[in-house]
């Protein structure tokens, strides 16, 4: 190689580029930040945070609660931006309404989740349990809701008197200066939200060293993996949501309509690219042709084309190379014998070779299928026939995640019963695709370990301490 390739080859790898899933073109680049860099900033951030534990409770969430507002302001722009750089149509909105739902309801429960818990009080001992903040956290956030998983943290970590630094994703490089821009017109300190454009290797590098208290990782599970070696030995608390493959079970007596509906929905919203959207369905024998007739009807209504149209429902996702894991997952089992149920000529926009991926329903599949067993997190579901609550359980379990499961039926206590049995972080009882905020968020084998959200939520970005206060 000579000098000038050499060259070249440095000034691409010393950038962050968002390809957009539009036209394949590039939307936004940013200069990756120096490991140097990077340790100066959190130099700040140390000192900025100590300050900013000190700062009452009610004012740290006065300012926070200012931020959100302030980010509300941009939504219109923010929702133009998402478009571009991972594909969701603009005529749905955005993630503000969530964002607020979360962030609202975390400040709200602040007060009581971080009050000290009183043992005794008494004339001879006080004794206590107080929670006091980590430190700065680091957030890395993933392309896929890049507002409302990030929020997530964010808000509890800041509130608790933390300081956090944000790696966003490449995809959506937008969102951490969005972020940064709407703490600032808060008057959050400086030093208490920072945005980073770091390399995998210096992150790793900072995570072994220690440089932060806690690490918060939404994304992939090799990349949980990665994550959780760099942190090994340094007993720093790493909170991890990694893949899923949510399933849901329609019982007998389930309501047809609502089940399909919804389901379906929570199954192609967003392209599929939902950390909770349902990847596998199982139906009765008794509903299963009234649900595939019904399925079949909803999707092929979508239109698939540029998100920046209002008319289009379903944009492209978010990079080439989903789309083609789709694909391959959808041939292969097509090759193995399932069945399609979508007449795809109604997507032309899907030429096969771009990031527009018709939505996609399967039939007569099972478990030796990728389909039904790699997470797929693109618009395509697979949907068996069971005849009882214990096949359903047992293919709902066979997975190697499990992050949320939708159970569709009358009885609210057969529904407790069966997801007593599922191994899940959430179950659903007729609805899905939902983070309640007042719920503890979490998961279990491979989708991976921690808890945000709900008054455990702020357990994460605090430590508990010990009082024991003798009075003479």
């Amino acid at each position: 190689m000579n000098a000038v390739s050499i060259k070249k080859e440095s000034l691409i790898m010393s950038k962050l580029s968002c390809i957009s899933p539009i036209d394949g073109s590039v939307y936004a680049e940013r200069e990756l930040q120096s490991k140097v860099e990077i340790e100066t900033l959190l130099d700040n951030s140390h000192v900025a945070q100590k300050t900013w534990a000190a700062t009452n409770l009610e004012e740290r969430i006065t300012t926070v609660e200012k931020a959100i507002s302030a980010l509300e302001n941009m939504n219109d722009e923010i929702v133009v931006e998402l478009a571009h750089m991972m594909g969701r149509p603009v005529r749905y909105g955005g993630e503000i309404g969530g964002v607020k739902e979360r962030a609202l309801h975390m400040t709200s429960i602040a007060a009581d989740a971080l009050a000290p818990d009183y043992i005794e009080q008494s004339d001879q001992f006080e004794r206590y349990i107080a929670r006091e903040p980590l430190g700065v956290v680091l957030v890395i956030a993933p392309w896929n809701y890049p507002y409302l998983t990030a929020i997530n943290t964010i808000v509890p970590a800041l509130v608790a008197g933390n300081a956090v630094v944000l790696k966003h994703s490449t995809q959506t490089i937008l969102a951490g200066e969005r972020f940064s821009q709407a703490f600032e017109e808060a008057g959050l300190p400086a030093g208490l939200f920072t945005n980073i454009f770091a390399s995998h290797e210096i992150t790793a590098e900072l995570i072994k060293a220690r440089a932060f208290d806690f690490i918060n990782f939404t994304g992939s599970v090799n990349g949980g993996k990665q994550i959780e070696g760099a942190a090994a030995g340094t007993f720093v608390g790493v909170g991890l949501e990694l893949g899923g493959k949510d399933p849901a079970y329609v019982r007998a007596d389930a309501d047809l309509d609502a089940a399909v509906e919804t389901l379906i929905d929570g199954a192609m919203f967003n392209s599929g690219q939902c950390c909770c959207g349902i990847e596998r369905i199982y139906v009765d024998e008794s509903l299963f042709d009234g649900f595939i007739q019904k399925a079949k009807a909803i999707v092929e209504t979508y239109v698939l084309g540029n998100p920046l149209d209002n008319a289009t429902t379903l944009g492209p996702m978010a990079h080439v190379r989903f789309a083609d894991e789709i694909r391959g997952q959808i041939n292969e089992a097509l090759q193995s014998g399932a069945k399609s149920i979508i007449n795809r000529s109604l997507f032309p926009k899907d030429t096969g070779n771009d990031a527009y991926l018709a939505p996609e329903i399967l039939i007569d599949v099972d478990h030796t299928m990728r389909v039904m067993m790699d997470e797929s997190f693109g618009p395509v579901v697979g949907i068996m026939k069971v005849s009882s609550d214990e096949q359903a359980i047992e293919l709902m379990n066979d997975s190697a995640y499990g992050l949320t499961a939708s159970i569709w039926t009358k009885d609210t206590t057969a529904a407790a019963n069966i997801g007593n049995q599922i191994k899940t972080g959430t179950v659903f009882m007729n609805r899905c695709d939902y983070l309640d905020p007042a719920l503890c968020w979490t998961g279990c084998k491979d989708t991976g370990r921690g808890i945000s959200l709900s008054s455990l939520g702020y357990q994460s970005v605090t430590r508990a301490k010990s009082y024991h206060l003798k009075k003479v």
